[in-house]
């Protein structure tokens, strides 16, 4: 049998987004909401191309002791690839469990 079916192809941006996020992360919640087509017609978004643009809420004990930039770099490192194509843009929240069960 050769490889794997499961190529990056087959899925989804925001499933491959997911896989990577959740198995890194350990994420105890996970939300990716394309926003892609409140984009359409924006300059860096070429032709029709949609999965470029998303929302990420993500609750992770990895993030305990790390500051609000060091949260984010690890999502876009861990999302490199996809950056690098055609993932356009991420708005990012990410907290820990305790700041969940925490008043802000």
């Amino acid at each position: 049998m050769m490889g794997s079916r499961a190529t990056g192809a087959v899925f989804s941006r925001a499933a491959r987004m997911r896989q990577k996020l959740q198995c890194a992360l350990e994420a105890s919640a996970l939300d990716i909401e394309d926003v892609s087509y409140q984009h359409a017609g924006h300059a860096a978004v070429k032709d029709n191309a949609n999965e470029t643009h998303f929302n990420i809420k993500i609750v992770s004990p990895k993030f305990e002791g790390q500051s609000l930039v060091k949260r984010h770099r690890m999502v876009y490192d861990l999302l490199s690839d996809e950056l690098n194509s055609g993932l356009h843009a991420i708005s990012i929240v990410a907290k820990t469990p305790k700041e969940l069960r925490s008043p802000s």
